[in-house]
């Protein structure tokens, strides 16, 4: 039986009694895109890559992109490494109608039913289902209930299939999509508020969830497609903010593992998994947390790398030729406030700080401005013209010094960016990937 990258990862973990999972990239940032891809290639691994309804809509999102684009650019990066496209899982993240929350439910619906169906029609194979949030007309004084969330959720995966109904009559192989479902689904990008601790789902709200979209799948006859639900979002205790970050206690998370046992055909999904540490991302997956979501890590990765390189550029360039990347980044989230300003309280000073090194990196909602993709491509072409003293490489970036010395990576600005995301890249592996420690890679 032909099993979907998704359904083989519940397999392994059921027949095989192999706690493998796998890393969900979230961004629609091209450095960490190819540093992904490339490591997967390394590794012979499928990429699960996952455009977020915010950053990808049918009306182009932040990033301009509507789902066939976001495709067309992982695909252009992907032949670019020459990393095999079929090994690419292309998901859509939190889609339904989070973009529209403040509609009443006939309109903002009626927009999440397009999203989704654009998703499925361009071929994505991950689809999170989201609904878990209020809209105009719900009531701001009562919390919204699984009824409502599930009654929703179902509404959309019947949009979703006829879409790929549309897509069989041109391929009758075309895989079906995977999807997501969860009523406790942590905001994207993490959390506006400074937490010591969260709580984590409770089994009786997991297996409400469950009974609750299976009796609304049931309403609309879809109820024998129910397996291709792989997986449920769930808080399994992990959170970051500005500068807090809420580490992963397995010891909280035993009931919720027990009960996600119950349901073979599934997985937990974690979303704001970003900062872990290794051991902590591998007990998730061990705990029944398969799928672990990470984006803000990985663009707080690129913006430390380019910041490193900047004061490297300092040391070896003349003022008036600088890129003055952080500098030119300032001044672009200043003109333009929205994406940051109601996440980052404080004084002024304390603002400045966050805006540049917040782990919540709101940063990542400008990387695609005109004047910062050209100070990047200055700065890059800055560094590559001198020679930078190995010396001064391990004073700013310790691990790359060492990788340049042993010749692992090309000795260029952005293998170096590129190089501080696969760091976080190997803290997924290491969670995730079975054979991430038995490759021949460290064989010599």
């Amino acid at each position: 039986m032909e099993r979907d990258s998704m359904h083989e990862i519940i397999f392994k973990r059921n027949d095989m009694g192999i706690m493998c999972g796998i890393p969900s990239i979230c961004t629609a940032n091209d450095l960490v895109i190819e540093a992904c891809l490339q490591q997967g290639k390394r590794f012979g691994d499928d990429v699960l890559i996952e455009g977020t309804s915010n950053q990808v809509n049918q009306f182009g999102g932040y990033t301009g992109m509507r789902p066939a684009d976001f495709k067309k650019k992982v695909y252009e990066i992907a032949d670019r490494v020459s990393f095999p496209k079929d090994r690419i899982i292309l998901g859509g993240d939190h889609l339904g109608p989070l973009v529209w929350n403040n509609e009443p439910e006939e309109t903002a619906m009626a927009k999440a039913k397009d999203l989704v169906r654009e998703f499925v029609l361009a071929g994505y194979k991950k689809i999170h289902l989201d609904t878990s949030m209020r809209l105009g007309d719900d009531s701001r004084t009562e919390m919204l209930s699984t009824r409502t969330i599930a009654r929703r959720g179902a509404a959309l995966f019947q949009v979703c299939e006829e879409a790929y109904q549309e897509l069989l009559k041109e391929n009758p192989n075309e895989m079906r999509p995977s999807y997501i479902i969860g009523s406790e689904v942590p905001i994207p990008g993490g959390s506006q508020e400074q937490e010591d601790q969260v709580a984590v789902t409770k089994v009786e709200d997991l297996h409400d969830t469950i009974k609750t979209y299976k009796e609304e799948f049931d309403k609309l006859g879809l109820l024998d497609l129910f397996d291709s639900i792989v997986g449920i979002v769930v808080q399994p205790g992990v959170e970051f903010g500005d500068e807090n970050l809420v580490r992963y206690n397995r010891v909280e998370t035993v009931s919720l593992s027990n009960a996600i046992a119950e349901y073979p055909g599934m997985v937990l999904e974690g979303h704001s998994t970003d900062y872990q540490a290794p051991q902590q991302l591998k007990e998730m997956v061990e705990d029944g947390v398969a799928i672990l979501k990470v984006g803000p890590a990985l663009t707080f990765a690129v913006r430390e790398g380019l910041f490193a390189l900047s004061f490297m550029e300092k040391e070896l360039i003349p003022e008036a030729d600088r890129a003055n990347v952080p500098d030119v980044i300032e001044q672009v989230m200043m003109e333009n406030p929205k994406n940051w300003e109601v996440h980052y309280k404080g004084t002024d000073e304390e603002k400045f700080i966050k805006r540049r090194y917040s782990f919540s990196d709101r940063w990542r909602y400008y990387y695609a401005d005109e004047r910062v993709q050209k100070a990047i491509e200055k700065l890059f072409a800055n560094l590559d013209n001198v020679h930078i003293p190995l010396g001064m490489l391990h004073q700013y970036m310790p691990n790359q010094y060492i990788k340049i010395r042993s010749n692992t990576i090309p000795f260029t600005a952005r293998e170096l960016v590129k190089d501080k995301v696969v760091e976080i890249i190997e803290d997924y592996n290491y969670a995730t990937k079975y054979n991430y420690m038995i490759s021949s890679v460290f064989v010599s």
